[in-house]
């Protein structure tokens, strides 16, 4: 039909090329005005030159700068707003701690300072962490603080399953709500897209407030799927956190032997719980459109209930990019070892860079990461900077036992850092992101203990036989790396 109708007018068809060419030429300028990373900004022109019509539709799908768009600009008034109650506390609580651990703070004082300045984020003191090892370690302990709350539940995850593990904390969410306790809950509508409504209903007629972050009609049109709320946090009373890698599903607590997961989570006491606080109500104000009466009683004083120092970084499309800078900076202050566990390596040049250089400077970098992803192209894009670092001296670990999700890193002997974020353009430039960096010595230990654990299950690689594998594999690697902007 249509080839009857151009047949007729070719006239039609050629105004409709012209137009197209016309589009693509504004569109290409959008891209290259908007896009701030070379290599993005390459790849999306690549997008919409070669694959025409298809380019063009992904690109409005995942590329759309929603940084510089009313929609966050919203959420970035919010936050100031939020800051402004708790302004005083922080820089009260950061110079303090400071100013009574200089000496042990010395050599990340760059991280620390400019976490501070780039995002409020005060390190704090008097802290208690423990090391929570796969979904097994976590959901206990979860449970058995929860059961204790009095005043307020707040949960902040990417994935949330209707399953046994999820029904078994939605039901103890109704539970306390029923015992008067404030219980607000939020999600990402992309990650929870098996919650279920009658899950959410449950809830809600309970009196759980429930909100989805960036709330998906349509999911094939999805403008906003790059801005993924990636974080999972619970804080309880205003003193007990938890976050790190492990959502809420069946799969985290290893039912079974046919995929096992291997995840790190953090349980924090203390008044590392204040920025938590900060972040869930920002997010909590722009899910839902609503000022919530913000008391003392959501940000107050603790009692010291550790040693641990601890400070948090936090990024997404209303923030610096903070994890991906702080990252660096605590990388390039390292002196003796790095340990780095992440399911996902498709670094930012910025991270990949300072790797490079702080392992040629002699000290001993160690890379632990799945032998098979979740993604063929992911996979694929990861297996592309492996002989890179391999050439720089980093070692580099293939967990064999099943899939690794942890997100960890320690540096030397007192540096942790447990999070969402995952080493990759996502997480360290897009999602909705919260890492905990903790100066403890017992948990850079555990850490440490962990992850030579772990390499019992590894395959290290050499570069020799890394170099060797087929040359297929290695152009359709390079190619995805291409791609890797985007994925």
């Amino acid at each position: 039909m249509l080839k009857e109708f151009f047949g007729q007018f070719p006239y039609a068809l050629f105004g409709l090329e012209v137009l197209y060419l016309v589009g693509i030429i504004f569109l290409a300028g959008k891209i290259i005005m908007d896009t701030r990373n070379a290599s993005k900004t390459l790849a999306y022109l690549m997008l919409i030159i070669f694959f025409p019509v298809v380019g063009v539709i992904i690109y409005f799908v995942f590329g759309v700068n929603y940084r510089k768009n009313k929609f966050y600009t919203f959420k970035i008034e919010r936050n100031e707003q939020v800051y402004k109650v708790v302004s005083s506390y922080i820089r009260e609580t950061h110079h303090k701690t400071l100013e009574s651990h200089k000496k042990q703070m010395e050599q990340f004082s760059t991280t620390v300072n400019f976490l501070y300045n780039a995002g409020h984020s005060p390190v704090s003191e008097g802290n208690y962490a423990e090391i929570l090892i796969n979904g097994e370690g976590k959901f206990d302990k979860v449970f058995e603080v929860l059961e204790k709350a009095v005043h307020h539940i707040h949960l902040e995850y990417y994935i949330y399953d209707n399953d046994r593990i999820g029904n078994r904390l939605a039901d103890l969410l109704i539970k306390k709500a029923g015992e008067g306790v404030k219980v607000r809950f939020l999600y990402d509508d992309m990650g929870s897209g098996k919650i279920g409504g009658n899950l959410l209903k449950r809830l809600r007629d309970a009196g759980v407030e429930v909100s989805p972050v960036n709330k998906i009609k349509f999911r094939i049109l999805a403008n906003r799927v790059n801005y993924r709320d990636h974080r999972k946090i619970i804080i309880v009373d205003g003193a007990e956190v938890f976050t790190g890698g492990i959502n809420v599903s069946d799969k985290y607590i290893n039912p079974n032997s046919k995929q096992y997961w291997r995840d790190v989570h953090l349980y924090m006491k203390g008044e590392a719980a204040f920025y938590f606080q900060f972040l869930f109500f920002s997010n909590w104000i722009f899910a839902t459109e609503k000022m919530p009466e913000i008391s003392q009683l959501y940000f107050k004083k603790t009692e010291e209930a550790g040693t641990s120092l601890i400070q948090t970084a936090a990024s997404g499309p209303d923030t610096k990019p903070s994890i991906m800078l702080s990252t660096a900076s605590a990388v390039l202050s390292a002196k003796k070892r790095i340990y780095i566990v992440t399911p996902y390596f498709i670094p930012v040049e910025t991270v990949f860079d300072a790797i490079k250089q702080t392992a040629l400077s002699g000290v001993d970098v160690r890379l632990m990461v799945p032998k098979s992803g979740d993604s063929v192209v992911v996979n694929a894009a990861a297996y592309s900077y492996y002989e890179e670092l391999l050439e720089n001296n980093v070692r580099v670990f293939f967990y064999k036992k099943g899939f690794i999700h942890a997100k960890t890193m320690l540096i030397d002997d007192i540096f942790s850092s447990v999070g969402t974020a995952n080493m990759d353009v996502r997480s360290q430039e897009l999602n909705f992101e919260v890492n905990a960096l903790v100066f403890d010595q017992k948990i850079n230990g555990k850490l440490q203990d962990l992850f030579h654990e772990d390499m019992n299950d590894c395959e290290e690689i050499t570069l020799d036989s890394w170099k060797k594998r087929p040359k297929y594999k290695v152009f359709f690697e390079h190619l995805a790396r291409l791609l890797s902007p985007l994925i």
